[in-house]
């Protein structure tokens, strides 16, 4: 699979490292061009640019971005022009107050309702957002069990995301439609609470997979 990443931060670091590992083309974009490339360089991707490249490159798009900064990198990646339109865009963010731990929407639609619209054509799924980064770095197994991830989207993206969540030694677990990407926001803002109070990093909703 041919992977282009919005962003160059600790969630690109920790995803896109195990997604090499399972043989996926990874292309990290960025807005300062020395990170991404640096990055491109530890990890072994097969290349980094610029956030319009980036979009360009992959048939997935990681967008890991805070919500600060969504509107800014969609633009920056042309997503207005279509250049995310037939792709599958997998979310990872979590738009949330960190001062009052309160989910932060645009008239209730959650961040990747927003990235929706303003990724005209693409294909929206959530995934990965309700634990850090350093969770997703090894095999994320709870009580020798793996954890279950919890994704919610488009139908056309959960193929794609269903893969991505097995190649990082989890197990997927469909959530619903778009809509309930609003939820799954909600749930990160208690993850994030803890964590900013000094919880393990390791700390995060426990869905784990059936032993059936």
């Amino acid at each position: 699979m041919k992977i282009g990443v919005l962003g160059a931060g600790r969630m690109t670091e920790a995803l896109a490292g195990r997604w090499i590992t399972a043989g996926h083309e990874v292309f990290i974009g960025g807005r300062t061009p020395d990170k991404a490339a640096g990055l491109a360089e530890r990890l072994g991707a097969a290349g980094s640019g610029s956030l319009r490249e980036a979009a360009g490159y992959g048939d997935v798009v990681l967008l890991a971005v805070l919500r600060e900064g969504l509107e800014d990198t969609l633009a920056a990646a042309g997503a207005a022009e279509g250049a995310l339109a037939g792709k599958t865009v997998v979310d990872v963010g979590n738009s949330v107050d960190t001062t009052t731990y309160t989910q932060v929407t645009w008239d209730g639609r959650s961040m990747s309702e927003r990235a929706a619209e303003l990724a005209p054509g693409s294909h929206l799924v959530k995934a990965f957002n309700l634990a850090y980064s350093e969770v997703w770095k090894t095999p994320p197994l709870y009580g020798g069990r793996p954890l279950a991830v919890p994704y919610a989207g488009d139908d056309e993206a959960k193929p794609a995301a269903r893969r991505l969540i097995e190649d990082v030694g989890a197990s997927p677990l469909d959530a619903g439609d778009l809509s309930q990407t609003r939820h799954l926001e909600a749930m990160g803002a208690v993850v994030i609470r803890r964590l900013f109070g000094g919880a393990d990093l390791s700390s995060t909703f426990a869905f784990l997979a059936s032993d059936k």
